[in-house]
């Protein structure tokens, strides 16, 4: 009864959430005489609505020959904005065609709501003049974005460490990576911080420093087999990249065999982003639904928000041998009242070469009974056949993955795991 109860008030959020999308429009087409005009208008080919008088204090500026061209469109209910007010996140769905080619369906992120977007430019001019308005093309010079001019050969630890979650503890082999794949400038390639122009400089520190979910994109990418969305390009404020698919949530009520193929793929994830030949640890600390997709062709669960990833070197970890560095590390679970919780420590991410938190945050989150989203519970791997329930065995490695009760549980139970459901999926490789 709890199961039925659980499943109908995610389905009721969805259908509220589409009454409220048609009384607004029905309201537009009644009272509105600029609706048709609106639905016309291509936003995309405005500098304003791009926020490009912000730069240098924005994302980049590689893609806007294309938006400024009307290559890209929003598709028709992103185009009204009286319907901002729902789209909280500032992510719009477009099209992008390339002449004598098809369009395709892009995703636009702003990478912030109004409000975090309003506090980066209060941010920067409190750093400047210790006021929260300001005139923010001056201020930016008397950051310490500006500080870090041409005459700096390298981006070093010491100077952005904490900035954000990526560079929480960066490594200067790290730091290299994120300046010699960074796709805002023409001539990419370079480790040498000096060998960017002052404006592409400035967007790269302003984005590592505020939202550095691009230089995740560029510096990790799909085409290379990371488990993330693939980059394109920015104009301003707008970044755009590849859509993938529907959010993992759409798979909740999927069939069984759809479902254990895509919870043994978010296992795969784990275990890569923790475990890879390049000993960089990525360690997701916001891990709900709507932060992985599933491609509609090949079925593919990628993560389609990588905002909060932090980057641990193993290599400097074994290196500078901080204390307990060899010790494994076990997550504490964290049975909390709200949706997506995690418990970790930055400090102990950073210092530790084997830790099991992408486990943790998959199977506590995602997959198991302790899991709840938009009004349900019982994770992805919910309502198993009866002979898997009867058996007992995939939730038993669900519990131990998620609240382990042996010393070092869920390291071996998040191994079964992979393996059980890679049986299960015939995935096993």
């Amino acid at each position: 009864m709890l199961r039925l109860v659980s499943l109908k008030l995610g389905r009721l959020y969805r259908y509220v959430k589409l009454a409220v999308v048609g009384v607004l429009a029905a309201a537009l087409a009644l009272n509105s005489p600029s609706l048709l005009a609106s639905l016309q208008r291509n936003e995309l080919a405005e500098r304003r609505f791009l926020a490009l008088n912000k730069c240098p204090a924005c994302w980049g500026t590689s893609w806007c020959r294309k938006f400024l061209n009307g290559q890209l469109r929003l598709e028709s209910w992103g185009r009204l904005r009286l319907l901002d007010f729902l789209n909280v996140k500032n992510v719009y769905f477009a099209r992008y065609g390339e002449p004598r080619e098809g369009s395709r369906r892009v995703v636009l992120k702003r990478l912030g709501s109004a409000r975090e977007l309003a506090d980066i430019d209060a941010k920067i001019c409190r750093r400047a003049t210790g006021r929260g308005r300001c005139d923010l093309l001056q201020a930016l010079h008397a950051t310490e974005f500006a500080s870090i001019n041409g005459d700096v050969r390298l981006l070093t630890p010491e100077v952005v460490e904490g900035w954000s979650d990526l560079v929480h503890c960066p490594s200067q082999r790290l730091l290299d990576r994120l300046v010699r794949r960074y796709a805002e400038t023409k001539d990419s390639g370079s480790f040498l911080l000096r060998n960017l122009k002052d404006s592409e400089r400035m967007q790269l520190l302003i984005t590592l420093a505020f939202n550095p979910e691009p230089l995740v994109l560029q510096s990790f990418p799909s085409d290379e087999g990371w488990p993330f969305a693939k980059y394109l390009g920015a104009c301003g404020r707008m970044v755009a990249v590849n859509y993938v698919g529907e959010e993992l949530w759409s798979y909740f009520s999927a069939p069984w065999e759809k479902r254990v193929d895509l919870a043994w793929q978010l296992m795969e994830i784990a275990e890569q982003l923790t475990n890879n030949d390049f000993e960089f640890a990525l360690y997701l600390l916001d891990v709900s639904f709507d932060n992985f997709a599933v491609g509609p062709r090949d079925g593919k669960v990628i993560i389609v928000d990588a905002e909060n990833v932090l980057v641990a070197d193993k290599r400097l970890i074994k290196q500078n041998k901080p204390e307990n560095w060899d010790v494994w590390y076990e997550s504490k679970f964290d049975d909390c009242d709200k949706e997506a919780c995690l418990s970790f420590s930055k400090e102990i991410l950073c210092t530790r070469v084997t830790v099991d938190h992408n486990y943790y945050a998959i199977c506590q989150n995602l997959l198991s009974r302790h899991a709840t989203w938009r009004g349900t519970s019982g994770g992805l791997l919910h309502d198993p056949p009866a002979e898997i329930a009867k058996d007992g065995r995939l939730e038993a490695l669900l519990d131990e993955c998620a609240n382990p009760k042996k010393r070092y549980g869920r390291f071996q139970a998040a191994k079964e795991l992979r393996e059980y459901l890679g049986r299960l999926s015939n995935n096993v490789r």
